[in-house]
């Protein structure tokens, strides 16, 4: 009974003398090198004018120094709204009368701007300026003059025509998924890259489809 007492005791003395195992630990420096730490690799502060040193340099010089640069060059959405007459034909093909037949006039998007406010799809938009008008703009504003009939007739159907749509696409997905097509000479799966185009018009579709039925009410 008395091995019961004395043995923890003996160990716990023991384990108080013992030598503790130092450890060290090495800190690897994590800094950034455009020469990957190589000696033999050239030092870009060396071999690089102070004034184009650094992205933020370059493309300051290059706005100031090069007119109309690839680098900094901001689509006219004004200027090409304006070329290709899209306000024409808005008007020409009764857009406007359209939407206020389904509901949406100019006190009910008066009316939205607080909830649009309210969801911070304002300050989204401020943030990526810059990706809506080289991105977003150039598909919108190229392709209005055979996007507006065809939203035209669908607006002169109403919301079904939204719904079908979203049906038709999610259709079209679906049956690349299926089938198992792949894009000829890359052998990538049609349906994961159409996909990437063909969800987010069905979303966007029966969103609106949604949307002008709520307004009906």
């Amino acid at each position: 009974m008395s091995w019961i007492i004395i043995f923890p005791t003996l160990l716990t003395s023991t384990l108080a003398f013992a030598p503790t195992p130092s450890i060290s630990t090495v800190h690897k420096s994590s800094a950034l090198k455009e020469s990957f730490g190589f000696d033999f690799a050239e030092d870009q502060a060396k071999n690089t004018p102070s004034v184009i040193l650094g992205e933020a340099n370059y493309k300051q010089w290059v706005g100031e120094k090069v007119e109309n640069s690839f680098l900094n060059r901001q689509y006219d959405v004004v200027r090409r709204v304006r070329e290709l007459d899209l306000l024409g034909l808005t008007a020409e093909y009764g857009i406007l009368s359209k939407l206020e037949k389904n509901g949406l006039d100019l006190a009910t998007v008066e009316s939205l701007l607080p909830t649009i406010e309210q969801s911070g799809a304002l300050s989204i938009v401020g943030s990526n300026q810059q990706l809506l008008i080289n991105g977003v703009a150039p598909l919108v504003v190229e392709g209005a003059p055979l996007l507006l009939p065809v939203v035209a007739g669908a607006l002169d159907v109403g919301a079904p025509a939204f719904f079908l749509a979203a049906a038709a696409f999610a259709g079209l997905e679906g049956a690349l998924i299926v089938n198992n097509v792949e894009i000829p000479f890359v052998g990538l799966s049609a349906g994961l890259v159409a996909g990437l185009l063909l969800v987010p018009l069905s979303v966007a579709m029966g969103g609106v489809g949604v949307f002008l039925s709520g307004l009906k009410k």
